[in-house]
């Protein structure tokens, strides 16, 4: 297995590690390393997780902290929202959580995201650690310190920048994933390699039959050089002001595709359509070939992401687009690819027509994609 730490710098020269293991039994051993030790402790997990791994994970923690509590909600997107955090401050006022406190984020996106929103706000701001149980989490949400919630369907339209402390990875909880739940983490990682390393983005999809049946040397290799390079840009951008704007590669049509579809498509399929679709204009722009951008939408098929998606409106996907965008009018644009350098961009002249042509009639991105398959 590949090497078990890698460390992200924080704030100065503080870092924190990222600890990929076979199970959560070096869990305590690393929390004492970095100084979590005699806090009082609450676990947020949620029902689908709870049941699987909370008393595995509360045995290890008693290790460290004779005060363990747990707070379970209902899992699903539907429930990553203010009602919830709401719920969590009761419970972490009611067993008496103070600053030196400690959350821990046992879970999927959902779980890591509400989690560290909650300890970012709560007393002004407390400790946590991410125990990120999916795929998407490992590779993606559970890494750089971006927590938040949604709002009136907005995604993490309420939230904030706050760096765990640790993030704690066992692999082996990949085994009791759902078959989509594990497609929704490949659309992260495919995400990943178009960004900025090809050569990554082509290995992923050579070895799918390997990854796809579990193979934990590479799934460890796959996990761990998506964190690298997830960190190195978040070192850089800590608070996207420029070039971590870039992990968010297929999430411009993506996060509209979900509120459209009213949250029933999970996060990592929609990045999964909204990479075909950038991909799509970026072959219209002559910045990709047929064959690259069919490469693209070869890689998301394989992986069982789903490539494009019926009953869309085309302006209601249009407007939807600017909402999501408006709140952030520097970094505007919607991020194309250019494979001639192997890397993302933000292009900010894509036009309403084009972002229209996507989703409409028989001459649409997804008649495209179909064409293709």
């Amino acid at each position: 297995m590949t090497a078990s730490k890698l460390l992200v710098k924080r704030e100065g020269d503080f870092h924190y590690p990222i600890c990929f293991e076979e199970d959560f039994s070096n869990l305590a051993q690393v929390m004492k390393e970095e100084g979590l030790v005699d806090r009082k402790i609450c676990i947020v997990t949620d029902s689908n997780v709870g049941p699987l791994y909370e008393e595995s994970v509360k045995q290890v923690l008693s290790e460290v902290s004779s005060d363990i509590s747990v707070f379970t909600f209902e899992a699903g997107e539907k429930n990553k929202n203010l009602n919830t955090v709401s719920a969590l401050y009761q419970a972490l006022i009611q067993n008496g959580l103070d600053r030196k406190s400690l959350l821990v984020a046992l879970g999927g996106g959902v779980v890591g995201d509400l989690t560290g929103f909650g300890a970012a706000t709560y007393l002004r701001g407390i400790d946590f650690i991410q125990v990120p149980t999916t795929l998407l989490a490992q590779v993606d949400s559970s890494v750089g310190g971006k927590t938040g919630v949604d709002f009136q369907q907005y995604k993490n339209m309420v939230g904030a920048f706050h760096q765990p402390r640790l993030v704690y990875m066992n692999l082996s909880t990949l085994s009791s994933l759902p078959a989509e739940q594990f497609a929704c983490g490949m659309g992260e990682i495919l995400k990943t390699g178009l960004i900025c390393d090809g050569d990554f983005f082509r290995y992923v999809c050579c070895e799918q039959k390997e990854i796809k049946k579990l193979d934990m040397e590479q799934i460890a290799r796959m996990v761990r050089r998506c964190c690298e390079i997830k960190a190195g840009v978040v070192e850089r951008d800590p608070k996207e002001q420029g070039e971590r704007a870039l992990l968010n590669l297929g999430h411009t049509v993506g996060h509209a595709v979900e509120k459209l579809k009213n949250f029933t498509l999970l996060h990592g399929q929609c990045v999964g359509v909204g990479l075909v679709a950038a991909a799509y204009l970026s072959m219209k722009r002559g910045l990709l070939t047929k064959e690259e951008y069919q490469e693209i939408c070869q890689g998301c098929s394989d992986y069982d992401l789903p490539v494009h998606v019926d009953g869309l409106i085309p302006e209601e996907v249009l407007s939807a687009t600017k909402k999501a965008k408006k709140w952030n009018r520097d970094i505007s644009g919607l991020y194309l690819i250019g494979w001639y350098s192997e890397k993302a961009f933000i292009d900010k002249t894509v036009t309403d027509e084009e972002m229209t042509f996507l989703y409409s009639g028989d001459n649409s991105m997804i008649s495209r994609v179909n064409h293709h398959q």
